[in-house]
């Protein structure tokens, strides 16, 4: 065996000194949260991670902790700042020493941590994804959906148990106007690592049911409004902003928009907001529908009084116009009547002139005148003998004269 050989504790315990007798006590360092957990003393473990920026491999590693004086302290001064726990997949930046113990190796302990770092890493990472989303032309295709007049079918996506969706469901079913909305809970984890599947999960499941629904809410209440992230995700932000039907947000989380929310069609701070648009929405419509309703009454009369005023100028304009005929045409057959009496007056003076001469003419060539002016009728058994070979001899013939009658007996000449 080698005479300089070490065992690994002496070893071990020469890294120690190297690292504590020629190094910094302590380093700030950027990396990721992940695996965070805090046992039953109150310490906090961890891990620090780094991430490639091209492909997210993993290309850094540490362990962390945290001693339970100090995080008490940091935790609570952390999530004060940034409106979110202490959790796994924060990026931060942390103040720490550097350990190295012979037993449990390499780690390093956070003595401190500043929020603004956190903070400024969100605000990153939500305008890379909002830029990624403009870039792809989805952005706003939520908010340019329109709203239905009557929106009252709501698919909920939330927990059972939130304490938010039961004020959600209460707001609605109490509202000052009566209104009868129908809701259809969708269950959901509201937060974790598991949250961002199982939300697009629920999405997924009333798109087979879109035409049933007027709008999805997205709610969350109740609890904490930390552990978020999800709500800063590329894909569920992409889901939500491509989604077919109307999205409002009302996660809880009053500081910050997140992601979800600014792709949302509308946002509202709390579930309890949520109900409040959705039943204002509603009154909007019944307003616009009593006021149609006033305008229509009023058109309505309007319209008729127009009609009345018509018809009755149309009945005097009619009665005047009927008088003036009547008088017209009896002034008419006034002259008509005068006409025709003075017609038949001539008419009757030209037949009784016309029968004045034909009296005249009869008289003149009745029998008793032309007898009177030497004539005579000769009759044969009372018929008119008009010539002599009518007769034969020895027949009785009369003859008539105007002033008598003679019998006689013809003989042959």
């Amino acid at each position: 065996m080698p005479e300089l050989s070490l065992s690994l504790s002496e070893l071990n315990w020469q890294v120690r000194d190297a690292i504590r007798d020629h190094l910094p006590d302590t380093y700030w360092v950027r990396a990721e949260t992940s695996d965070v957990r805090r046992n039953q003393n109150g310490h906090c473990y961890l891990e620090f991670i780094e991430k490639d920026t091209r492909n997210q491999n993993i290309v850094a590693r540490a362990r962390g902790m945290i001693w339970s004086n100090v995080y008490e302290m940091l935790s609570s001064y952390f999530e004060t700042e940034t409106g979110q726990q202490f959790s796994s997949g924060l990026s931060v930046l942390v103040r720490v020493s550097i350990e190295f113990h012979e037993l449990y190796g390499y780690s390093l302990s956070v003595v401190d941590i500043d929020p603004s770092f956190t903070i400024g890493e969100i605000a990153r990472n939500r305008q890379l994804i909002l830029k990624q989303l403009e870039e792809e032309g989805v952005l706003t295709l939520n908010k340019e959906l329109s709203l239905p007049e009557l929106t009252n079918r709501i698919a909920v996506i939330s927990s059972p148990t939130a304490a938010g969706y039961e004020d959600f469901c209460d707001q609605l079913a109490k509202n000052p106007y009566g209104f009868v909305f129908y809701t259809k809970l969708f269950p959901a984890i509201m937060q974790g690592d598991r949250s961002e599947a199982s939300i697009i999960s629920a999405l997924e499941k009333i798109y087979e049911y879109k035409e049933n629904f007027d709008a999805v809410g997205i709610i969350r209440g109740g609890g904490s409004s930390s552990d978020l992230s999800c709500f800063d995700s590329y894909l569920l932000a992409t889901n939500c902003a491509q989604f077919p039907l109307p999205i409002i947000s009302g996660i809880g989380h009053e500081r910050d928009i997140t992601v979800v929310d600014a792709v949302a069609h509308t946002r509202a701070k709390t579930p309890t907001a949520v109900a409040e648009f959705l039943i204002s929405h509603v009154s909007e419509t019944a307003a616009d529908l009593i006021n149609l309703q006033k305008r229509l009454v009023e058109e309505s009369n309007f319209i008729i009084q127009n009609a009345q005023y018509k018809l009755t100028d149309l009945s005097r304009r009619m009665i005047h116009s009927s008088n003036i005929f009547v008088r017209d045409e009896l002034s008419g057959i006034q002259q008509l009547s005068v006409v025709f009496k003075h017609q038949t007056k001539r008419l009757l003076q030209i037949e009784n002139h016309f029968v004045s001469e034909k009296g005249q003419y009869i008289h003149m060539v009745s029998p008793e005148n032309v007898l009177k002016r030497g004539y005579s009728l000769t009759l044969k058994e009372g018929k008119i003998i008009k010539s002599v070979k009518e007769l034969l001899e020895n027949e009785i013939i009369e003859t008539v004269f105007a002033d008598g009658k003679v019998k006689s007996i013809t003989t042959k000449n």
